[in-house]
């Protein structure tokens, strides 16, 4: 193990976001590269929007993606892991207190007794007059009388930070280079505990850095106006500054960032569409981030081999949900057949619960069909689409898919029946596709029909859908006698519509 230490700490406010499992994977990733560190810390203070519910759907998702770590809290019956705990912040909130106690007596910060009202007012002013909107410093040199004055009136205090004033605060980050941001940008001296005394973010982040030994901070691009505090609150705490790398913004097709109300962020959301891990974790590896070689479909393992935060992009990574689906297309195509079926059961059990199937095939049936499906599934969700009019008692198709454009009810009638009468010639023993084939393009060409037009007509007949797997290998897997019973049903529904408009 080297001296690397690199964290993951998400707050179980909301579901597991695309944001922070792409962070979370290139920490694991620069983690196992390097023979470093990994630990994952739950940053929890703030109650009111926490749940266990959140907590949850973060872990299970990181674990779907095989994300694992180090040093982390207990979860469940796995106890907690690492000699840096407790891993969760409502169990550090004492040593928040005494970091802050510390400060305060080293005059690094003072309490403010200013009331939102007049923190609001003071705002107002300062845009009115075009002044850079920060804190004046009302408190921040009051005397032990002024104090005393502002608590009998029943003021609670917050904790501010002094922010040094015109100061450049300069790092070099691993992916953006040398920045420099002015202290004067920051807003003035940072509050860093509320009045009922919980630590605010950005207190918090830097006393569990410098307490955890964290050695590299790998974080979203989002967070780089913070790093000058951090950087302030290290040093005013004595410990050395991590390095920092800051990861390209994950934006929308249309260069927009990312956001909840927008855009599709919920990791759980993919899982439950069919995305699989192999698949999810390489396409989130490329976001911001390649080998430099033409090579796209990677495992972990090659990840963990290949990552290099040197060669992260600056510029936004943009999410692209057909390049997701290939990727994830090209990883069930290597799944082995037994561990197909396995994942693909949920899904069609899926099916059979929205009824849009009658029954669940038995996992026999669903591996003879994965020659069929393999090849063409995106995402393991589609495979209701592919296969299930395998799986309905009573198709009824829609006529206005059963009429191929260029013909008419008459046309597609007299097309059906003919079809039907040379598929049952063929005879169930010589069921296979090329045996069906045959026959039914000599038809088209004795008649004079275009192939496309007889073929829809009875792709929608015998599976009520326009788009199916391979024609021909779609009837050998619905079988001979069900094959000609749903072209009769299609035959008879053509001919009730023939007879109502006369």
């Amino acid at each position: 193990m080297t001296d690397i230490r690199v964290r993951i700490a998400p707050s179980p406010t909301g579901p597991l976001h695309l944001g922070t499992a792409r962070t979370a994977l290139f920490n694991f990733l620069f983690a196992r590269h390097t023979g470093g560190t990994f630990i994952f810390r739950l940053e929890d203070t703030d109650q009111a929007r926490s749940s266990v519910e959140f907590e949850r759907d973060i872990l299970d998702g990181l674990h779907w993606l095989g994300i694992t770590w180090d040093e982390g809290p207990a979860v469940g019956d796995e106890p907690e892991r690492g000699t840096f705990g407790p891993y969760r912040q409502m169990a550090r909130v004492a040593r928040y207190a005494e970091a802050a106690d510390r400060l305060l007596a080293e005059g690094k910060a003072y309490y403010c007794y200013c009331t939102p009202a007049e923190l609001d007012a003071e705002r107002k002013r300062q845009e009115e007059t075009h002044e850079p909107t920060r804190y004046n410093g009302r408190c921040a040199n009051l005397t032990l009388a002024e104090r005393a004055a502002f608590e009998a009136e029943g003021r609670r205090p917050v904790v501010r930070f002094r922010v040094p004033r015109s100061r450049v605060i300069a790092f070099d980050d691993m992916i953006r280079g040398h920045v420099e941001i002015d202290t004067d940008a920051l807003g003035g001296d940072l509050v860093i505990v509320r009045s009922d005394g919980t630590p605010l973010y950005h207190f918090t982040v830097a006393v569990d850095d410098a307490a955890m030994a964290i050695s590299h901070v790998i974080r979203g691009e989002d967070h780089l106006s913070n790093t000058p505090k951090h950087i302030l609150l290290f040093e005013a705490l004595g410990v050395a500054v991590p390095r920092f790398a800051h990861l390209p913004l994950i934006l929308n097709p249309d260069r927009t960032k990312m956001s909840k109300r927008k855009s599709q962020t919920a990791v759980a959301d993919y899982r439950a569409q069919g995305f699989i891990p192999e698949g999810f974790v390489n396409y989130l590896a490329l976001l911001g981030w390649s080998t430099g070689t033409e090579e796209e479909v990677l495992s972990s393992a090659e990840l963990v081999e290949k990552f290099d935060l040197a060669t992260v992009n600056k510029a936004g990574a943009v999410f692209d949900r057909e390049r997701l689906e290939w990727l994830n297309g090209q990883w069930i195509r290597r799944l082995p057949p037994d561990d197909l079926v396995n994942r693909l059961r949920p899904f069609l059990q899926a099916e059979a619960d929205a009824g849009r199937i009658d029954w669940l095939p038995t996992d026999e049936e669903i591996r003879s069909l994965l020659p069929v499906v393999q090849e063409r599934l995106p995402v393991l969700a589609k495979v209701g689409e592919l296969i299930g009019f395998l799986f309905v008692k009573d198709l009824d198709p829609d006529l206005a898919l059963l009429v191929p454009k260029r013909w008419d009810v008459a046309t597609t009638s007299v097309g059906l029946e003919a079809a039907r009468r040379t598929i049952a010639a063929t005879g169930e023993v010589a069921w296979e596709a090329e045996e069906i084939e045959a026959p039914l393009r000599r038809l088209v060409e004795d008649r004079g029909w275009k192939a496309g037009d007889l073929f829809m007509a009875i792709r929608v007949a015998v599976t009520g859908r326009t788009a199916t797997p391979p024609l021909f290998d779609t009837m050998v897997a619905l079988g001979y006698e069900r094959t000609l019973a749903r072209l009769d049903r299609a035959i008879e529904k053509l001919g009730a519509q023939a007879a109502s408009s006369t």
